[in-house]
């Protein structure tokens, strides 16, 4: 299963996806699409994404048996942590290391 979030998406993205997947919440869509097509919507939402974010879990042989891809702005970027794919979130001006404030 392919799992596909938007965030602040330019018009008419969205409904590209709905083509390949269903449009399970607002920004979320989910499907079985093959590993050409997944190559081939990731291409298109990575050139069409602008200043939104977007996020794809896709099936892959690892551990956790799925990967992320992630395209756009602000974007939280997976890190391989020992084998367990974890998501950094971007860090705001003025921001500690761990998320707080630092004054």
């Amino acid at each position: 299963m392919t799992v596909v979030v938007l965030i602040a998406a330019p018009e008419g993205l969205r409904g590209h996806l709905t083509r390949w997947l269903i449009e399970a919440a607002p920004g979320v869509f989910v499907g079985t699409p093959n590993a050409r097509v997944r190559d081939q919507l990731w291409q298109v939402l990575s050139d069409r994404i602008h200043d939104g974010q977007a996020v794809m879990i896709e099936p892959a042989s690892t551990e956790q048996s799925w990967t992320v891809r992630t395209a756009g702005r602000d974007r939280w970027t997976p890190v391989d942590f020992d084998g367990l794919m974890l998501m950094a979130r971007p860090r705001r001006p003025g921001e500690s290391w761990r998320g707080h404030d630092s004054k």
